[in-house]
C-alpha cells in the first residue's frame, strides 16, 4: 500500500478518472435497467439488456482495477478530521466497492442460469438451471443493492458538498481539482 502523501493536495489523475467513470457508469446502468420495459419485446429489448450486461461487466472490471490501484499505486492523502469521520469515509468507499461487485456477481448469476441472447448474435451458455423463485430472488436482490448504491452515492455527494460549502475543508477539491483554484 502506498504511504500517505503529506505533499499531495489532490488524488492522482487515474484515481480521479476511476472515481468519475465509475459514478457515471453506475448511474447509467441504473437508469438503463429502469428503461428495459420501454422497449418493445424483441431485438431492441435484447440489445438494451445486452448493453446492460456488457456495461455491468465493464463496471466490475473497472472497480477491480480501482481497488488494485488504490491498494498499490494511488495517491493516499491524509485523513481530514478526526474521530469517526475518517473511519466513516473509508467504510463508505469499501461499501461502494463491495456493493458494486455484488451487483455485478448477481447479474452474472442471472445470466448464467437462463438462456440469454447477446445482441441477437449468439446465445450465452447456461451454466446450470434454476427455478423461477430463485431467479426472481436473485433479481430482486440485484435491484435492491443497485438502488442502495444510488442512495449511498447521493449521501456521498451530499457529504462532499457539506465538506466544500459548510466546513470548507477542501475535501471535494481532492477529487475535483478545479475547485482548489477557487
Amino acid at each position: 500500500m502506498q504511504p500517505v502523501s503529506t505533499a499531495a493536495t489532490r488524488y492522482d489523475r487515474r484515481t480521479i478518472v476511476f472515481h468519475w467513470l465509475t459514478a457515471v457508469l453506475v448511474v447509467g446502468q441504473w437508469l438503463g435497467a429502469k428503461t428495459f420495459d420501454l422497449f418493445p419485446k424483441g431485438p431492441l429489448q435484447v440489445d438494451a439488456v445486452s448493453a446492460h450486461l456488457t456495461f455491468g461487466v465493464l463496471i466490475g472490471l473497472l472497480v477491480a482495477a480501482r481497488i488494485w490501484w488504490r491498494l498499490t499505486r494511488g495517491v493516499r492523502l491524509p485523513d481530514i478530521g478526526n474521530g469517526l469521520l475518517p473511519l466513516l469515509a473509508k467504510a463508505m468507499h469499501w461499501a461502494f466497492y463491495l456493493l458494486i461487485l455484488a451487483v455485478v456477481a448477481l447479474g452474472l448469476t442471472m445470466v448464467s442460469v437462463r438462456s440469454f441472447s447477446f445482441f441477437n448474435l449468439f446465445q450465452l451458455p447456461t451454466a446450470t438451471t434454476a427455478t423461477r423463485p430463485f431467479l426472481r430472488s436473485v433479481h430482486e436482490i440485484h435491484e435492491l443493492l443497485a438502488t442502495l448504491i444510488l442512495i449511498l452515492a447521493g449521501l456521498h455527494a451530499l457529504v462532499a458538498l457539506v465538506h466544500q460549502y459548510v466546513w470548507r475543508d477542501g475535501v471535494l477539491a481532492r477529487m475535483v481539482p478545479r475547485l482548489a483554484l477557487r
